[in-house]
């Protein structure tokens, strides 16, 4: 600007959204946004980094086979764990949640976080792990608007992580207008700006439940499937009615 201005008549120069990269060049990062619609077994968790938060998406899939896990896109061992931890939690719930019991000798489970040349490794995406699993089982969608982040237990309960500023202004960049955080974190919000604070409704979640019951939308999900026979068939997977009785994001359940 300083050089236009000193060799030309100019006296002022303007800079807009449009001329921006004349300027700075093409720009050279990228930060992902909010799914465009819901979708069975994906879903949004957020991520701390060195350089600020960053939004994860997390895909589950199943296939015909005898139960085994496989995980991909670069995850580290307390990751993996995570995942193990919930498919146990899953497991112990099959039946609370409408999931076939035996799911776990019947299916093969794909875990996959895409931008495989990333490390990524770290407890908080627990709770995104168990909601795609579930969601994937059930044939339920995953709301696109939803993002969490959470360590979670064998029990299912929702334990605090950290970088709670940094993965919320991710959120709030991306389009996320719902963030489930662990109850323990609630005192970290003072953190965030008041314009973020505003735009965003926190859930603040103890338990699984409390997740599942905001992340997962209401409407049943017909999912094409095909039966082991080789025919085609549509499943419509149930879900308890207590499930669906819940005011959304806020119930806790006892069994």
């Amino acid at each position: 600007m300083a050089r236009k201005l000193v060799s030309s008549n100019q006296k002022t120069v303007k800079i807009t959204a449009g001329t921006v990269e004349k300027y700075l060049g093409t720009k050279r990062y990228r930060y992902d946004m909010a799914n465009e619609k819901d979708e069975v077994g994906i879903a949004t968790g957020l991520a701390w980094t060195p350089v600020g938060g960053d939004t994860l998406s997390i895909e589950v899939t199943l296939m015909e086979g005898k139960g085994s896990l496989e995980l991909t896109g670069q995850l580290g061992d307390v990751m993996k764990e995570s995942a193990r931890a919930a498919m146990s939690y899953i497991r112990s719930k099959a039946e609370f949640y409408g999931i076939d019991k035996e799911f776990y000798s019947k299916y093969d489970i794909h875990i996959h976080v895409p931008e495989g040349a990333i490390p990524k490794d770290g407890p908080s995406a627990g709770i995104t792990l168990a909601t795609a699993m579930v969601s994937a089982l059930t044939g339920k969608p995953v709301r696109k608007n939803v993002a969490m982040t959470g360590e979670i237990t064998l029990r299912g309960r929702v334990l605090p992580i950290g970088g709670v500023k940094e993965k919320v202004l991710a959120a709030h960049r991306a389009g996320i207008d719902t963030i489930i955080i662990p109850a323990e974190n609630k005192k970290d919000l003072d953190e965030i700006p008041e314009n973020v604070r505003k735009a965003i409704k926190f859930v603040i979640a103890e338990d699984m439940e409390t997740v599942l019951n905001t992340a997962l939308a209401k409407n049943k999900a017909k999912s094409r499937q095909k039966s082991f026979s080789g025919e085609e068939k549509t499943a419509v997977p149930e879900v308890p009615p207590q499930m669906e009785e819940l005011d959304h994001g806020t119930a806790t359940i006892e069994q």
